[in-house]
């Protein structure tokens, strides 16, 4: 990156799309200034300028919500940064995955057309950790939170032996709806552990770029 050709504004400051390099979900809107682009880039994390606190701050510090930086881009006019990064966990202060949860428009048309992938996930875990974060009266994810770990242990329980009955009965439409109860249940758990979603995904990853299939023990 030619650090020449960036301009920050009057105030020293440029500003940072985080953005999720695996999904592509945009995290957070933030800002740079010269000395936290360098150490950014030195960290391999990302480091911000709190315009409020009027400091430097390294995300994740205290709450371990790193982002790891995959690479960092700027515009056409040199005067604003995308920063794709893998997260260790959410990106707002809320706990949800991203900061931009509140959709003001959609088109439905567009919506149905959209297709179902690994999205969906993240803003599930999104709205989980909101969930876990808010603790709003009379939600079932809540009633979960506050049961503790052992009862979301439970419900994971209940519903494999539920998606294993499915199954062994050859019922399609009951197997999907146990797995999506079961899907449900092991991202609550996941909350309730503090492990991003992004974690098992490198797990996957990692998994499925080994050349050899390893060999079953006897």
């Amino acid at each position: 990156m030619n650090f020449d050709t960036i301009k920050y504004d009057e105030k020293g400051l440029i500003p940072a799309i985080i953005q999720d390099a695996g999904t592509g979900e945009v995290l957070t809107l933030a800002y740079m200034n010269k000395e936290s682009l360098n150490l950014s880039i030195a960290k391999g994390e990302t480091v911000f300028f709190s315009r409020s606190r009027k400091k430097l701050w390294h995300k994740g510090e205290t709450s371990g919500n790193t982002q790891k930086i995959v690479e960092i881009k700027y515009d056409c006019d040199q005067d604003a940064l995308v920063v794709k990064v893998i997260p260790a966990g959410p990106a707002c202060h809320t706990g949800a995955t991203s900061c931009f949860g509140t959709t003001i428009y959609k088109d439905e048309e567009a919506k149905q057309s959209e297709p179902t992938n690994v999205n969906f996930l993240t803003e599930l875990e999104g709205l989980i950790a909101e969930r876990k974060a808010e603790m709003p009266e009379g939600s079932y994810t809540t009633y979960l939170f506050e049961k503790g770990v052992d009862k979301i242990l439970k419900k994971v329980g209940e519903e494999s032996a539920e998606v294993i009955i499915a199954a062994k009965n050859r019922d399609a439409k009951e197997l999907s709806m146990e797995s999506a109860d079961l899907l449900y249940h092991l991202f609550v758990l996941l909350q309730e552990q503090e492990l991003p979603f992004q974690a098992v995904l490198d797990v996957l990853k990692a998994r499925h770029s080994v050349k050899d299939e390893p060999k079953l023990k006897a």
